[in-house]
């Protein structure tokens, strides 16, 4: 990969010529000749980049190398001013590489901005890319840095840091709550072998953890149990693994019964204070352990150990007060929730406890005032039960007689009360002995008596509040007795975005500042136990600027945990009020709660740093709300220059740099007089950091951003060992264009086989997925953006294109098949096509499937009814984009049974709205208060059967026969039908499936497997309702699925009309019938509802054009760049195209030709260099109807040459690995065998013989079908 090109002899030479032009003066003489570098500083400075971060030393015995660092950085940045910035744009790129390795991001953002404004080809130099996905992974970015790290990996997937970036991505996957795709970048790290932040174990932990936050507790539990039998496990590691056992058997029922869950949880816990003590987390869990099972005293203990290790948490504080209540101690219990809701506004439980506290004492109206703040915190939702309750109080007000107020909110804030600490009576507990809340008043009877003893001190404010307590302390003695209700409000929701029920997880280590914690109240279930001080992290990565080395508090030597409430209450958040305002943290507020669900989010981390825990919100990406355009740090100017050598980081602690420039993927505009950047004028320049983040305080550990912590080892191995061992794979940056850029294929398309393998030797060691097979010249792939100019909002909801069909002539008529696949209709509707050609449609009626095949497996996705242009969370309360289905399996005759009761359901409801028809006069009134009640929730539960596997010619041979009717350009296999080349099946594109549904069955939004086209036939007797978007603005889309959290490719969406309408995207909308066809164009975008019963049946189709066959490898090599699996293996096909395709379209053939083009050069390459190594290649063929092979690791396709385990080849198993990988797990490939499956020459004869041919011959082979059945 390409590499910094700047030379450290030019800069020393721009500074020597500063010398002279200053020898005039000797003070400036004396200056300019401490900016010189000698000959061995260059050398050193030489081999130091982004790859080094987190494995250099700059303290200790590292601070020559931070001492050199710096000069060489005031050397460059005295010639950026000398030059006024008109320098090469590597010598950029090196000055962020330095400014990286001394932690100062802001100027390593600016360098890097200003490298990516000037190279063009930026996205060649992995190194680079490396670097800036650091800084923006410093900045919580993790929308860029993402897309960052993924392009390394697309563009040198071998790269050195390989597991360092999937250690991060799976952290960053992990905030998202893209669970699935954490999982697999977590393998991929695991299964490499070369250094990495975490060690081997750790991962192993944010496994389990994975499982255990997606609810596979058993997978979680068994994962857990087995790292305890773990030989040398790290004691940090082990006390994390004991709590989160510990807490999961609190939370989780079907670990078993209550007592038995109980007595193993306070033994976990109780095991894991023995290995850490300290942890102030684990202490709060054995306290609600305890409070579960009646033991106050025990419990009462517990919480004080909590505090007295963790400092102030608005959690801990409001379980204290739940446990006040239990005990009938109400004066004690308002105290404890007056301290929460000050620690965190935001806590929702504590708001509605403290409101039913206030309702038991019949102060109704601060009770409503308690409810209407729980109502506005992000952490609750049971709005509506609220809503509810706060009516009946404000409707029941005028029968009450008014009470003497025990603490009138409306005169004295909650929030500007005092915040007594000290609310464990001395008869049950000890006093707290940490300094911390010695500080605090001790207890509120204290607190009145100070205030009693300072009378004539006494502001009007404080005199007001002496009143108030005095007033609220008799009050609060006469119903002392009173038993005050617990858990009367049901705070649980599913409905809660899960991003925001879940508690993220990081590896940053230490931070330099106060800690924050988090809890459940009312005996709810926290979401998650956390990790130990050193290792361990229950935190999502809040990274923050270090302040500095070894001054943190002692308190911030143990975990702090963000825990929500399960059974019922839901998280809070962490408050800015709980933080020291010397710590602002540099990057943008963001929402940090977790909700009920009961899993831990304890993170693995990085040796011997102390670690926190918080929730993290992260940065959105592009056209995200709230975004606003950051000041670009550098420009031509030399004012602006100015900034980048040293007057940054002066105004780090007042926010400047709070906003980071996003310079990824950007078209920066130059400014001469302005260091700002127009938002109008940047097409994706900005990380849009919320405006708030002046008065935020994240909590961060720096394990991964703080290299200084890793001093002596990595993961066991010293740094000596580990740099001699990393040589071959991080070579020494020389300053000049690096010989190791992979090399672009000069040779013509038109150039015969052994012209190209004659220019592949010597090129160097690139496996097959090391390099696109589409451009070499084009950068990675990106969804493409919003077509311009946008359209008017009158053509928005623009008309299907439908054709009628009235005879079988119609159905075969040529233009037919060149409107569907004309690019201009992302859609079409042939109406009538099964009475056209008589196609007997009653073949595949749920009567006759069950009939034919009863047993047969049908993958069911239990959804919510709701209507088809709206998706409603499950509470109803708001639209939203995730579409939530839950997976499970049943049999054909299974399923029709529930479809026509399902029918005869509705029949009974259709007939009991009759009857309230005739009873009510006002018909459409009844019919309005119906359909509000299906808006709002709650929402009816459905099945949906998906996915029918019709591939077996035995068991559906009338069915699969009778589709042979259809014209050639839709059927399942044909000759211009690309899919049909593949050579093997895959199931539900080039073969058939069906869907069984009742109304409201959802296929979410998506495009078809790469890109291909869908043919979907309605068999009836119900409709389907479909929406439709032109594969132009799937960009949008995408960026609407990232702002809401949600993966593109794999998750399940259901677009709000609204947001796309705002967008200018347009939507086609219209009714598929009984007997119509829907051909859904190459990437067409679309998602499907069902009127009423019906079935339908579907497959791909691929036909013989430049379009398809572009966006199908445009979507190869997407899926590469997003580590998605590609269902359709082009390589594959494109060789067997090759093989039985006579091509008369220029375009089609050039891509085929120039992808056979690179697999050549591909496959020579790794095989000389096989040889080359030593390693032997053994021939082993194909059978027939051998599929393609994807590597079992990364799911990369892998073609001719097979990296197979020795294990698996001996028991004939053969567990693919493509080169990258296998490398990975043995850097010798000792452990592999290497399988050849193709004959170099067999390749080169297929690549000569596939040439350009004319329209005339190509004629048969374009449509021997539509001759054989034309009539």
């Amino acid at each position: 990969m390409k590499s910094c090109g700047v030379t450290l002899v030019t800069a020393t030479s721009f500074c020597d010529e500063g010398k002279k032009m200053a020898a005039g003066k000797a003070s400036g003489e004396s200056k300019e000749e401490s900016l010189s570098l000698t000959a061995e500083e260059e050398e050193v400075l030489g081999g130091l980049d982004s790859r080094l971060f987190g494995f250099v030393r700059l303290h200790e015995d590292g601070a020559r190398t931070k001492t050199l660092l710096g000069k060489a950085v005031r050397c460059y940045e005295s010639l950026i001013l000398k030059t006024e910035g008109k320098v090469e744009s590597d010598f950029f790129c090196q000055l962020g590489h330095f400014n990286l390795l001394l932690e100062d991001y802001p100027k390593a953002l600016s360098a890097y901005q200003r490298y990516y404004s000037l190279q063009s080809d930026y996205w060649k130099n992995a190194v680079f890319l490396y670097g800036l996905g650091l800084v923006y992974f410093y900045y919580n970015a993790f929308h860029w840095a993402i897309k960052a790290f993924q392009e390394v990996l697309y563009v040198d997937p071998s790269f050195c840091r390989a597991k360092e970036i999937h250690l991060r991505l799976g952290l960053m996957f992990k905030v998202n709550t893209d669970y699935e795709s954490s999982l697999k970048h977590f393998q991929l790290a695991l299964i490499d072998c070369h250094p990495c932040t975490l060690s081997k174990v750790e991962i192993q932990f944010h496994i389990a953890h994975l499982y255990e936050t997606q609810k596979k507790y058993h997978f979680a539990k068994e994962a857990y149990e087995q790292l305890l039998q773990t030989e040398n496990l790290p004691a940090q590691v082990k006390a994390t693994i004991l709590q989160q056992l510990g807490w999961m058997h609190h939370n989780v029922d079907i670990l078993g019964d209550k007592a038995t869950k109980e007595s193993y949880a306070i033994q976990y816990l109780q095991k894991s204070l023995e290995a850490d003590p300290n942890s102030g987390q684990c202490w709060y869990f054995l306290g609600r352990c305890y409070s579960s099972i009646g033991k106050v005293q025990d419990a009462f203990v517990s919480y004080r150990q909590s505090i007295d290790k963790s400092e102030a948490s608005a959690d801990t504080w409001c379980s204290i007060g739940v446990l006040y209540q239990q005990q009938n101690q109400p004066m004690d219990a308002l105290q404890a929730y007056i301290c929460a809701v000050q620690l965190d506004h935001g806590h929702a439980a504590a708001w509605m406890d403290l409101g039913t506290l206030y309702e038991s004492c019949s102060q109704p109206q601060d009770a409503i005032k308690c409810y209407l703040n729980a109502t506005r915190c992000k952490s609750c939702t049971n709005t509506s039960t609220l809503a509810g309750r706060i009516k009946f109080l404000q409707a029941s007000k005028t029968h009450h007689p008014k009470t003497e107020p025990v603490l009138g909110l409306s005169q004295t804030p909650i929030l500007q009360q005092p915040l007594p600490v000290q609310m464990i009576p001395s008869s049950q507990v000890d006093g707290l002995s940490s300094p911390a809340k010695k500080r605090r008043t001790s207890s509120p009877i204290k607190h009145l008596e100070q205030l009693h003893a300072n009378t004539d001190n006494l502001n009007p404010a404080q005199k007001l509040m002496l009143e108030q307590l005095e007033n609220h302390f008799v009050s609060m003695q006469q119903q002392n007795t009173l038993i005050l209700p617990h858990n009367c409000i049901n705070l649980s929701s599913s409905a809660e975005e899960p991003w925001r029920k879940q508690l993220y997880n990081s590896t940053q280590g230490l931070h330099k500042g106060q800690s924050s914690h988090l809890s459940g109240p009312n005996d709810e279930q926290p979401s998650f136990s956390t990790g130990p001080a050193q290792y361990l992290e229950a935190a999502s990565i809040g990274i923050q600027k270090q302040t500095g080395h070894g001054t943190q508090e002692a308190a911030l030597n143990h975990l702090s945990s963000h825990i929500a409430t399960s059974g019922g209450q839901q998280g809070t958040t962490f408050t800015k009020e709980s933080q020291p305002s010397g710590n602002r943290s540099l990057v943008p507020e963001t929402s940090r709660h977790a909700g009920d669900i009961p899993n831990g989010c304890a993170v693995v981390k990085g040796l011997s740093d102390h670690v926190q825990q918080l929730t993290v919100e992260p940065v959105c990406g592009p056209n995200h709300g709230n975004s606003i355009s950051p000041n670009l740090l550098i420009s031509d100017s030399p004012q602006i220059s100015a900034s980048l050598i040293g007057k940054a980081s002066d105004s780090v602690g007042t926010g400047a740099y709070d906003k980071a420039s996003n310079i990824y993927p950007a078209i920066h505009t130059k400014t001469n007089n302005s260091n700002t950047s127009s938002p109008s004028s940047v097409v994706f320049t900005t990380i849009p950091f919320s405006k708030s983040t002046e008065q935020t305080t994240t909590h961060s550990v720096s394990s991964l951003n703080n290299p200084q912590n890793r001093l002596h080892t990595i993961n066991g191995e010293g740094l000596e060992n580990v740099q001699s061992s990393e040589k071959p794979d991080l070579p020494l940056i020389s300053f000049k264009s690096d010989p190791q850029i992979i090399p672009s294929m000069s040779m013509s398309i038109y150039s015969n086989s052994t012209e190209v393998l004659k220019a592949c030797r010597n090129l160097g060691n690139n496996g097959l997925s090391s390099s696109p097979i589409f451009f070499d010249k084009c950068p990675p792939p990106r969804p493409p953006t919003s077509p311009y100019p946008p359209l008017p909002k009158d053509k928005l909801n623009p008309p299907t294109p439908s054709i009628y069909l009235e005879n079988k002539r119609d159905a075969f008529f040529p233009p037919l098949h060149q409107f569907c696949t004309n690019p201009k209709n992302p859609v079409t509707v042939i109406r009538g096509l099964a009475g056209a050609l008589k196609l007997d449609l009653g073949l595949f009626s749920t009567k006759t499937l069950v009939e034919a095949n009863n047993e047969h497996m049908v993958e069911v996705r239990t959804q919510l009814l709701q209507p088809a242009d709206e998706n409603w969370d499950p509470t109803g309360t708001k639209k939203i984009w995730r579409c939530e289905s839950n997976r499970s399996h049943t049999t054909i005759a299974k399923y029709a049974q529930y479809q026509a009761s399902s029918f005869q359901e509705s029949l009974r409801e259709e007939n009991e709205k009759r009857m309230q028809h005739k009873d009510y006069s006002d018909n459409e009134s009844t019919s309005s208060n119906i359909s509000g009640k299906r808006r709002k929730g709650p929402f009816k539960t459905i099945k949906f059967g998906t996915n029918i596997d019709l591939s077996d010619d035995k068991k559906w041979k009338l069915q699969l026969h009778e589709l042979t009717k259809l014209p050639a350009f839709v059927r399942v296999v044909s000759a211009g039908n690309l899919l049909s080349h593949l050579g093997h099946s895959i199931l539900g594109m080039n073969t058939v499936q069906l869907y069984m549904k009742v109304p409201g069955s959802r296929t979410p939004g998506h495009q078809e497997n790469n890109n291909f086209c869908s043919v979907n036939i309605n068999i009836g007797p119900g409709d389907c309702e479909w929406f439709v978007v032109p594969e132009d603005y799937w960009g949008v889309l995408n960026d609407f699925c990232e702002k809401n959290n949600l993966n593109f490719l794999m998750s399940s969406w259901w677009p709000n009309l609204e947001d796309l309408y705002e967008a200018n995207v347009p939507v086609y909308r219209f009714i598929q019938r009984p007997g119509d066809l829907v051909w859904i164009n190459a990437g067409t975008v679309h998602w499907v509802q069902a009127i009423g019963w019906c079935n339908n049946i579907a497959w791909n189709v691929g036909p013989l054009t430049a379009c398809q066959y572009k966006l199908a490898v445009e979507r190869y090599e997407w899926n590469k760049l997003r580590s998605v699996k590609s269902v359709v293996p082009m390589v594959h096909l494109s060789w067997n195209m090759a093989r039985n395709i006579k091509v008369s379209d220029p375009k089609l053939f050039e891509m085929i030709k120039y992808c056979l083009l690179k697999v050549l050069k591909q496959c020579q390459t790794l095989r000389e260099a096989l040889i080359t190594a030593g390693k032997e290649v053994i021939w082993h063929g194909r059978t027939n109807d051998e599929p393609a092979h994807y590597c079992s690791i990364c799911e990369v396709e892998v073609f001719d040459l097979l990296f197979v385990t020795n294990e698996s080849n001996s028991q004939k198993t053969y567990i693919v690995h493509c080169q990258d990988c296998a490398r990975k797990t043995s850097r010798n490939l000792d452990n592999f065998v290497v399988l050849e499956q193709y004959k170099m020459e067999d390749l080169m004869q297929v690549y000569d013989q596939f040439t350009l041919v004319s329209e005339i011959n190509m004629f048969l082979q374009y449509h021997p079908p539509l001759l054989d059945i034309a009539p």
